[in-house]
């Protein structure tokens, strides 16, 4: 009998979803066009140490960003207080983070262009040497979502949202694990130590679950 999967599970000082362990994803820009970088009501969450080097990155970025984003970074600054007190990326009305612009993307998959797709200036920015700063670790870690707590524990969550669906439906045909689609921004936020015990975890645990 397969034992019955904790929903909670703890590894170091984080707290992890079990849904991490056993849901698929895999982002399908061909489908959602990058919406997750528009819709919402606030802007990624960051940190103090992040706020500094998106400041440092503005000079790389700021041709690509629309003049309604430039104008909201010039009147409050790359980052604000949101309603539950969160440092977030501004955004633009209401909605669309002030990174964001509008372009072409190669389909690695079907190495067809993927047209008016939604993307991030500091990735760009960063995957042309310009920058070393990537993009908001909270946008790299997306669909998990982490909360810090008041003692140090890092609580990460798996957040449905419907734009996502094609992500979900991507990730269940190619078997690929929340978890192991994100390895990269885990390793960057945890380290890659904490990342291999966490695969181990998960693969003693949901090995004859998942497949």
């Amino acid at each position: 009998m397969n034992r019955p999967l904790p929903p909670i599970l703890q590894i170091g000082d984080v707290l992890i979803s079990s849904d991490i362990l056993t849901e698929h994803f895999c982002c399908d820009l061909s489908a959602c066009k990058g919406q997750c970088c528009v819709e919402g009501d606030a802007g990624a969450p960051v940190t103090m140490d992040e706020i500094a080097e998106i400041e440092d990155c503005l000079d790389a970025v700021w041709g690509d960003l629309s003049a309604s984003a430039q104008s909201v970074i010039d009147r409050q600054g790359v980052a604000y207080t949101d309603e539950e007190g969160d440092l977030v990326t501004s955004i633009v009305h209401g909605k669309d983070c002030v990174f964001t612009y509008y372009g072409t993307l190669d389909d690695r998959d079907t190495r067809q262009p993927i047209s008016d797709c939604c993307l991030c200036a500091l990735e760009k920015a960063c995957a042309a040497g310009k920058t070393r700063f990537p993009k908001p670790v909270s946008c790299a870690l997306y669909p998990i979502r982490a909360k810090q707590f008041s003692n140090g524990t890092v609580g990460l969550n798996y957040h449905r949202w419907d734009v996502c669906e094609p992500a979900r439906r991507k990730g269940a045909e190619l078997r690929l694990p929340v978890y192991r689609f994100l390895r990269e921004p885990l390793i960057r936020r945890f380290g890659e130590a904490w990342y291999q015990e966490l695969c181990e975890v998960a693969e003693s645990i949901t090995g004859a679950q998942v497949g």
